[in-house]
């Protein structure tokens, strides 16, 4: 299948970047999933404790982009469960 696609290149330069741009646009799109995965407060992979996203703080970022704002200034604004 490969040798396939790589004759077919050979024959059509022109296809080469929308190989280069779909490839690219997967490889962000799983890295993107992959963080999300990972690294977001709304999952859990810890079966010993269920729900993280308790022990978060005001001053936890766990936003991906925030525009003018700073975290050091929060202050504590709910209760304790």
């Amino acid at each position: 299948m490969l040798s396939t696609v790589a004759k077919q290149l050979r024959n059509h330069p022109a296809l080469i970047p929308l190989f280069i741009f779909i490839g690219g646009g997967a490889t962000m799109s799983m890295m993107y999933l992959s963080r999300l995965a990972l690294r977001s407060p709304d999952v859990s992979w810890n079966r010993q404790n269920p729900e993280p996203w308790n022990k978060l703080g005001p001053k936890d970022q766990y936003k991906f982009f925030t525009v003018n704002m700073n975290y050091d200034k929060l202050k504590k604004d709910r209760p304790d469960y």
